[in-house]
């Protein structure tokens, strides 16, 4: 689990943490433009509802436990929400919580 600051706001360190392997930043790229790197899904929309973890492992080369782990992960750090729809779960970036971190990281780094 994420840590948490007493304003119930998750590390920065830990945000970095989530992305400093290379395949979680890879997917968090395509899944802040899921259209040019996905097939239509039949079942949820990949804007609305997010990319299928079978779109994500094919397209990463990885098995799907490792995908999963990856997008919890990621999930942790906040910046990508689930949806299950079926019986699979769609992946989608959370603006919101990307903007904040890169706020958050800009107030660290900026004089």
């Amino acid at each position: 689990m994420a840590a948490l600051d007493n304003s119930g706001t998750i590390d920065i360190s830990e945000q970095i943490k989530a992305l400093a392997n290379p395949y979680r930043l890879k997917m968090l790229e395509w899944l802040m433009d899921p259209k040019s790197h996905f097939p239509e899904q039949l079942d949820a929309d990949l804007v609305e509802d997010g990319v299928c973890v079978g779109f994500l492992t094919e397209k990463a080369g990885l098995s799907q436990p490792t995908v999963t782990s990856h997008m919890q992960k990621l999930a942790r750090a906040r910046f990508v929400t689930s949806k299950k729809i079926k019986n699979w779960v769609y992946y989608r970036p959370d603006q919101m919580q990307i903007e904040n971190f890169l706020q958050a990281l800009r107030g660290r780094i900026a004089p």
